[in-house]
């Protein structure tokens, strides 16, 4: 959840906002780019020596005299650019928290990427090797590497199809005049469209007739991203960074999903997550205490929403402190309670984890945090102490050399299953870092701890029976016996300000990639445009940056700089909170949902997109978001907070949102404090939704955990933007409110209030309507679907792709597994149709033995083959529906037929359309 608080500054800046273009009198014109020389070309690449090429400019930092050229071919699809200090000693990210990709060395001749340069002014361009088709041009401006700024233009065609450099909420094709994507990431309240965000992904995809690439900037530095077309300079995307290197990677594609493969070859494919993470998860944030959570999980039973997991938020906390219960309502015997309640109904549980620990004597976690060393530090050798919802906090080092250990062992101790709370997945959340109520430069921490933590509600007993649980969760006289309690006796008090066992890490070494000695950490010259400061001007003499955050100037123990690491920051408590997940279970998949991210997160965490809002302009935001994270950054278990996190939702969007949810990988609904309830069940039309969509997703599990499973092997995305199926088909570039889930499903929900109608675009292919299965031949055009209610949700099935599904859905994930199969083959215009099949235990890391089943259909017989390592009693396909096949004797309107055939799911067999 986000600090709603303005900056409020003591100063008035006299700087400029950065000019979006450069006009002949802009400093930067006088800069005199570099010049090539000793070029020393091999087979698979080659390298050069930059030297400045005139007089230094020094603009927004100390023009760097001497940089090295890195050309490598990695691969047949991929090109490495990479343009550093000659010192090396430049910041760069460790490989300890983004491992290089591996490379084949592959020869120039082979790969379909051509690299050239020009000596001097020196500039480079990268182009296709078959059609010679130039897609990044650096001539477009000089080449400026200073020690607190960098820039790099490349033009663009006119009018670009441009994707990703996310996390923002802007449209998914992105606009291409005066547009300026920031990456610094911020507790982003309500999700602002021109805004940065919460995650950092500098990756963009063009698509162009011609075919689609990917270039991905490897920096993690605050920057931004320009995108202009001006009279004077043309079509043009610009970098404009802080620090680090010009780091490159182009990926050839020529395909939009053959781009997602190769990106994800360079920063990961995706976790896989447990089978019953697709279950659907409930949480709010203001539950009065453990009896409220436990009567919303009976709630639902009595409603018959199916709830596969509870969420609890900070409320869980003792004031707000990390690692603690509150002793009087959220007791220790009733959270381990509802824990055992929920397992033995095959249900999970998640509590939240801030990364901020509470600067207190309770818990210990604190003095154990002091004792290992583990926390950010000032310059004297205190703590850097910040301000969050506990108030006065400490924050983790995720560099410092104890980390691991400490991590791991407040897990163990919290969430031990013996004596803690036996959580099944992780929600972890305020990290980009959020520092919200302590503006910069956040020198009196205790003067804005004032009102946090906030007040806790009332203290109450059990206000009525609760069927089903156990005695504890009884009104007071109920006959039976309760827990005997000893009350927990809390040290609530401040620590010392100083600890001598604390000890400061020297600054940079030189010629280590630590970063530049020197370098004004708090006040760079360029201002980025992060909407944590108060004016965009603000990001440089008056310290933006850091507002709201930890200070750039904070040295990591292993003597990198938050300025440096800060968009990081998120991913790094990612990496240890995966680490700790595993080491409580070490046989099972770790389920973490993060809210800050960094490229490359997706093969450790999922994503939750943030603290929205319950308008319909967040319910079209949500679809837009969540394809970009899934289709472009590899992070597929992504979905925004259903029905919206802030503000009261309505009956009306509710029920459209409960079905739109039930279409995303992660489906959650969450909402805030001091908002109306908005579980399904509060209204009767979002209750009908709720069961009908949810019996849909059910039946689609295994669908879906196989395309999950497709992204996690080759990156072959699980959502697909329709320009991805369809890439020759212009109408689909910039749509961003229907998509397909999976190959096969099409999503394109009503999206406008108090309508019950939709347009829905239909490229030139065969559909069929999911609910009646009737064909529906798309013409390249927008048809319009009406007498949609509130119940609706329009989805169709392409023609070509087999979908598995369940026969009949079932009240928990565990249940749905128990079910037969029935196999939907939806024939294509050319009267085939194929698809796939993963099964295996649906948590397990190393597996007994999996399933990777193959359909064909053609000539009117479907074979079903392919490996059968996974066996369980109950793995049965029942029936095989085909859609327009063609010569049915049932449902001739609809050219339906349904085999019956009952055979078990674990070796090859045909069927054949003809059968009745």
């Amino acid at each position: 959840m986000a600090g709603r608080l303005l900056f409020i500054a003591t100063a008035v800046s006299a700087a400029a906002v950065v000019k979006r273009d450069y006009s002949s009198d802009d400093p930067l014109t006088s800069c005199p780019g570099y010049k090539a020389s000793n070029v020393v070309k091999t087979a698979s690449g080659l390298t050069a020596d930059l030297t400045l090429a005139g007089d230094a400019c020094n603009v927004y930092g100390t023009d760097l005299k001497d940089l090295t050229l890195e050309v490598s071919y990695d691969t047949e699809t991929r090109l490495h650019v990479k343009i550093q200090d000659a010192a090396n000693s430049v910041y760069q990210i460790p490989e300890s928290i983004f491992a290089r990709p591996d490379t084949k060395d592959t020869e120039e001749a082979k790969s379909a990427l051509k690299f050239d340069y020009v000596e001097s002014p020196f500039s480079f361009t990268v182009s296709r090797s078959d059609s010679g088709d130039v897609l990044f041009d650096t001539s477009a401006a000089s080449l400026v590497f200073e020690s607190q700024y960098l820039r790099l233009r490349t033009k663009l065609p006119e009018n670009p199809s441009l994707y990703g450099l996310g996390e923002h909420s802007d449209p998914f094709m992105l606009n291409t005049t005066d547009y300026i994507r920031t990456f610094w990431s911020q507790d982003a309240y309500s999700v602002p469209e021109g805004a940065n965000l919460y995650g950092n992904h500098p990756v963009y995809y063009e698509h162009r007739e011609s075919g689609t690439h990917g270039v991905f900037f490897l920096n993690s530095n605050g920057m931004d991203i320009m995108i202009n077309n001006t009279a004077e300079s043309g079509q043009y995307l610009e970098y404009n960074t802080l620090g680090g290197v010009l780091d490159f990677y182009f990926v050839s594609g020529p395909s939009p999903i053959e781009v997602a493969q190769q990106y994800s070859e360079i920063v990961g494919t995706p976790a896989m997550m447990p089978y019953w993470g697709f279950g659907y998860h409930n949480c709010r944030y203001g539950y009065q205490d453990v009896f409220d959570v436990a009567e919303v999980v009976y709630n639902y039973s009595q409603a018959g929403i199916p709830l596969e997991t509870m969420w609890t938020d900070i409320d869980y906390m003792y004031r707000r402190r990390v690692f603690s219960l509150d002793p009087d309502r959220f007791p220790l015997h009733k959270m381990r309670e509802l824990v055992d309640y929920l397992h033995a109904h095959d249900q999970h549980y998640v509590v939240m984890v801030d990364p901020a620990v509470a600067y207190q004597d309770f818990p210990a976690s604190f003095q154990r945090g002091i004792d290992d060393n583990i926390f950010l530090l000032r310059e004297n050798g205190s703590v850097w102490k910040g301000v969050v919802w506990p108030g006065v906090t400490a924050f983790p080092d995720w560099f410092s050399a104890n980390i691991s250990k400490y991590w791991n062992n407040e897990f163990s101790l919290f969430f031990s299953p013996e004596n803690g709370v036996d959580i099944d997945a992780l929600w972890i959340d305020m990290n980009e870092p959020s520092n919200f109520p302590c503006y910069f430069p956040c020198d009196n921490p205790e003067a804005s701890a004032v009102g946090y933590p906030p007040e806790p509600p009332p203290v109450r007993v059990n206000p009525r029976p609760l069927p089903g649980f156990s005695c504890d969760f009884q009104p007071e006289g109920t006959d039976c016996a309760k827990t005997e309690v000893k009350s927990l006796a809390i040290r609530d008090s401040m620590p010392p300000a100083y600890f001598k066992n604390l000890v400061i890490s020297p600054r940079q070494t030189e010629g280590q990639q630590k970063g530049l000695p020197d370098r004004d950490l708090l006040f760079p010259k360029y201002a980025i445009h992060n909407k944590a400061a108060n004016e965009d001007s603000w990001n440089a003499a008056e310290g933006g940056i850091s507002n709201k955050t930890v200070n750039t100037d904070v040295i990591h123990q292993n003597g990198l700089t938050m300025y440096d690491t800060h968009n990081m920051y998120g991913s790094m408590m990612s990496i240890a909170s995966h680490e700790a997940m595993l080491q409580r279970r070490p046989t099972v998949r770790p389920m973490i949902i993060t809210r800050s991210t960094f490229a490359g997160a997706g093969t450790k965490v999922g994503h939750w997109l943030g603290d929205n809002l319950s308008t319909w302009h967040h319910y079209r935001l949500a679809i837009r978001s969540m394809m970009a994270f899934a289709s472009v950054y590899q992070i597929p278990m992504v979905g925004a907070d259903t029905c919206g996190f802030d503000n009261n939702s309505t009956e009306q969007l509710c029920a459209r949102w409960a079905a739109l949810g039930a279409f995303s990988p992660f489906y959650r609904n969450h909402n805030s404090l001091n908002n109306i309830p908005q579980e399904f069940y509060r209204w009767n039309t979002t209750t009908v939704s709720a069961r009908r969509f949810i019996d849909i997703r059910y039946r689609l599990l295994d669908y879906m955990y196989t395309a999950l499973h497709g992204q996690t092997v080759d990156g072959t995305p699980m959502v697909y933007p329709l320009f991805y199926l369809y890439p020759e088909d212009k109408n689909t570039y910039p749509l961003d409110l229907q998509y397909f889930l999976g190959p096969a499903l099409l999503v394109a929900p009503v999206t406008e209030e108090n309508s019950t109608s939709v347009d829905i675009y239909l490229p030139d292919d065969i559909f069929y309507d999911w609910f009646t299965h009737e064909k529906v031949v798309g013409e390249g055009k927008t048809i319009t679907v009406e007498n949609q209610e509130w119940t609706d949700l329009p989805l169709y099935l392409r023609g070509g792709v087999i979908v598995p599904t369940r026969a009949e859905s079932g009240n928990t994930t565990t249940e749905v597994r128990t079910k037969p199969f029935e196999i939907l083959v939806p024939v294509g215009k050319d009267g085939k149709a194929s698809g796939r099949l993963y099964l295996d235990d649906g948590v397990s890391i190393e597996q007994a033995g999996t399933s990777e089943i193959l359909f064909e259909f053609a000539d009117g017989v479907l074979n079903i083959s392919g490996t059968f390592g996974y066996k369980a009693d109950e793995l049965r396909v029942s029936k095989v529906t085909f859609l327009g096949a063609g010569g049915c004797r049932k449902r001739d309107a609809k050219d339906v037929v349904t085999v019956t055939v009952d055979k078990p799911l674990t070796e090859a067999f045909t069927v054949e359309v003809t059968k009745s």
